[in-house]
């Protein structure tokens, strides 16, 4: 891990095209404006591991959940067997 000291104002550059820059600092808080290209997903971690959480999850669906599903879509007014 690297550890750098930075003020309010001041940047951290990762790559050629993100940039972390310190916002303010109260108290125990830091807020941090971050630059990144569109097709990067910048997420807090909590949030970023309830996604791959999800992923995960959606992975584990029933290959006969899938079937059943594709056939009801292929025809709506078929009951579930």
């Amino acid at each position: 891990m690297l550890i750098l000291t930075r003020k309010i104002g001041e940047t951290v550059a990762i790559g050629d095209n993100i940039k972390v820059r310190v916002v303010d600092v109260k108290g125990h808080q830091v807020r941090l404006g971050i630059t990144a290209p569109m097709e990067w997903a910048v997420h807090r971690e909590e949030v970023f591991l309830r996604i791959q959480e999800q992923n995960l999850q959606s992975r584990a669906t029933a290959t006969s959940d899938l079937e059943t599903a594709a056939r009801l879509w292929a025809n709506p007014d078929r009951k579930k067997t």
